[in-house]
């Protein structure tokens, strides 16, 4: 009996760590890497086993109605609040890519890879990457 039991709480516990390893999905504040200005809130979900992010508010009173001007395509002069700019990442060990991240500001969409903080699990690492080359944030979890 005390053999089942402390494989229950092994089993309890390596599940609790694993879904708490990956708890990226949430509010979270962008945070711009070189100004430190706290520029929107993006909510990160799940859909059909993907990732997606969007812009769901403008924290810059003189943005709030701000058009995506530089983007391409069908997004191109659209409102960057609403705009999904996180799309289809997919678990990939401690993190999850394989998907893209648009940059608003400059219409660009990049590689993206995101991570929780090793230290501080209300810290994204939200990587944009061409090749060798990146960018990375540090977005903060919004907790209400």
């Amino acid at each position: 009996m005390k053999t089942n039991k402390h494989i229950l709480t092994v089993f309890l516990f390596l599940i609790t760590m694993s879904l708490t390893s990956q708890n990226i999905l949430g509010k979270w504040k962008t945070i711009d890497d070189k100004t430190r200005e706290e520029k929107s809130i993006v909510d990160i979900y799940e859909y059909e086993g993907k990732i997606y992010g969007i812009i769901i508010e403008i924290l810059n009173t003189k943005n709030k109605n701000a058009l995506c001007e530089k983007c391409k395509g069908d997004k191109k002069d659209k409102p960057i609040l609403t705009m999904m700019i996180i799309d289809g990442l997919t678990k990939d060990d401690d993190a999850f890519g394989g998907g893209t991240i648009l940059d608003p500001e400059n219409g660009k969409t990049y590689k993206c890879r995101l991570k929780l903080d090793e230290d501080d699990k209300d810290t994204l690492q939200v990587r944009g990457y061409v090749a060798f080359f990146y960018k990375t944030q540090y977005w903060k979890r919004v907790v209400k």
